[in-house]
């Protein structure tokens, strides 16, 4: 297992000891509940009520971030990484949040889950670049992936004929948040990697900490900070449900960080992606959208690429390590091996030592 020196726990749930599925099944199952929430409230936020403030609201998330670690006791004495390390990272991440949220205001929900779900093509690119990965994938992997993407392209592309909420800006915005994230999963694993010691409450939390900053320049160039403050204080409820939505967030952010550490960050992508389509599922279920044809052929592909991906890797195991039997015997006849060389050498000893006592004649 990754990281096997580092016991990892889940909200005070042990994984380190559990059979890798148990892992892969509490983590997923975190996380989706986590993110599942937070679509539903996202949709109801920027499509229902018009509230499209993706920077004041990120920034809002990360305060309930901070106070909900700060809660569970974590302190910066706690930290295994210098704060220099979480400058980088903290970038992409808020950057990517700002944009996947602002987005929305371009993008009907569908159309933004869509183009997102494609980032684990550029993650696993730009895994083979990350100083301290270097990862590489094997050909079905890409296969998967590229399933993946042109079952999102499908779906996306009749979603724009039926919704009316689609704009190249809103594309543009969505766009730069794929890049970010291909470089977020990748550098989270990395100092994963770098120092199996990290926690994951230390990652979210400097990250998080370290990030708020990148947040204020968009938020003041761009008027947000004031309207959406002049908005929300108008209907304080929206308070509510923001709040709301970090707090489904937070767990599902933490299961997220498990599923880098335990499995890397390729598959975590493959589950983001599969937890994309349940919420646009039941987007449409519960906001009563019209599905078409096409939207069922993306559908369709989504499922093959992900399938594919789950399928076992066909890897021979070596002989040593498939069968410890011989190993075993392989290993009892070097120790006799050794210790017949060792009395044959005595018996030579002695044998010289009988011929120098022996008189001259």
């Amino acid at each position: 297992m990754k990281n096997e020196e580092q016991a990892r726990s889940l909200f005070g749930l042990s994984l380190t000891e559990r059979p890798r599925w148990h892992q892969f099944l509490i983590c997923s199952t975190g996380f989706f509940f986590g993110y599942l929430v937070n679509g539903i409230c996202e949709e109801y936020v920027y499509n229902r009520l018009q509230f499209s403030y993706g920077w004041y609201f990120t920034f809002v998330q990360g305060w309930v971030y901070i106070l909900l670690i700060y809660l569970q006791g974590f302190t910066t004495k706690q930290m295994v990484n210098p704060w220099k390390s979480y400058v980088k990272l903290s970038a992409v991440l808020m950057g990517s949040n700002g944009l996947t949220k602002g987005s929305l205001a371009f993008l009907n929900y569908p159309a933004q889950i869509m183009f997102k779900s494609t980032k684990v093509l550029p993650v696993m690119v730009m895994g083979a670049f990350i100083p301290g990965l270097r990862r590489k994938y094997p050909p079905h992997e890409y296969i998967s992936a590229v399933l993946l993407v042109v079952g999102l392209i499908l779906f996306t592309l009749a979603d724009a004929q039926t919704s009316p909420n689609f704009s190249v800006i809103g594309v543009m915005m969505v766009s730069g948040a794929l890049i970010m994230d291909a470089f977020l999963g990748n550098l989270q694993e990395a100092i994963f990697t770098m120092n199996p010691e990290t926690t994951q409450t230390e990652m979210l939390f400097c990250s998080t900490l370290v990030g708020m900053p990148f947040l204020i320049p968009p938020m003041v160039l761009t008027g947000e900070l004031f309207t959406a403050w002049d908005s929300c204080s108008k209907h304080p409820y929206v308070y509510g449900v923001l709040i709301f939505e970090a707090m489904a967030t937070f767990i599902g952010q933490v299961s997220v960080l498990s599923l880098i550490a335990l499995f890397g960050a390729a598959t975590t992508a493959m589950v983001t992606t599969a937890r994309k389509a349940v919420t646009l599922l039941l987007s449409y279920m519960i906001f009563t959208k019209p599905l078409t044809e096409q939207h069922g052929s993306g559908l369709l592909l989504i499922t093959m690429g992900i399938v594919l991906k789950m399928l076992p890797e066909n890897k021979p195991p070596s002989k040593r390590a498939s069968n410890p039997k011989a190993k075993v015997e392989m290993e009892s006849r070097h120790g006799e091996e050794e210790e017949e060389d060792e009395s044959s050498s005595r018996v030579q000893i002695g044998i010289e030592e009988e011929e120098e006592k022996r008189p001259l004649v």
